[in-house]
């Protein structure tokens, strides 16, 4: 009996201390598309959704579901992240200011941009990595399967799910979850 109450107060000791080693969406910093330091603590108390985004992809046309979501949510405490990423058949080849050309020009994107990085790979970004690692986030794995992947970060900035890329922006998953209270 005294040595099951010991393994059980050592493995409640090592869960608290493995989940307060764990970082949050706040711990990270971003880039923005203008090449301006973005820390995401600024975002604290809001919900985020955050998209692996590309210009020349079948999925593009999200970015106008994206926006309109934006639009029609920002005052409610939520935002949209846009990451660009050209790991997906060379789908994002532009450079920061032509990103930002196109989605301003042909999709009036108002949401914010982030620089182009990695979300999957070597060179993976460390904000990717701890948004598809379990033993990073400490909630589930989900790996970048292509472009318009959708990660929901709760107002504690932690990532309480993720839709796949096929998932419009405007799906039942996204919409309950944003106006969950």
């Amino acid at each position: 009996m005294r040595t099951l109450l010991v393994i059980l107060i050592f493995i409640s000791m090592t869960t608290i201390a493995a989940s307060q080693t764990l970082k949050s969406f706040y711990d990270f910093k971003a880039t923005t598309i203008d090449g301006q330091p973005f820390d995401l603590a600024t975002l604290k108390g809001k919900k985020v959704l955050v998209v692996n985004v590309a210009s020349k992809c079948g999925y593009t046309p999200q970015y106008a579901q994206l926006e309109e979501l934006y639009k029609k949510y920002s005052t409610d405490n939520f935002v949209i992240i846009a990451f660009p990423a050209n790991n997906f058949m060379g789908q994002e080849p532009g450079t920061n200011e032509e990103i930002k050309e196109f989605c301003t020009s042909k999709y009036n994107v108002t949401f914010p941009m982030m620089a182009k990085i990695s979300v999957k790979g070597k060179d993976i970004d460390p904000l990717y990595n701890w948004l598809t690692v379990k033993d990073q986030n400490g909630v589930l794995d989900a790996p970048v399967k292509w472009n318009f992947q959708k990660f929901m970060i709760n107002e504690q900035g932690q990532v309480v799910d993720f839709a796949a890329p096929g998932e419009k922006p405007f799906d039942d998953k996204i919409i309950n979850w944003i106006e969950k209270k």
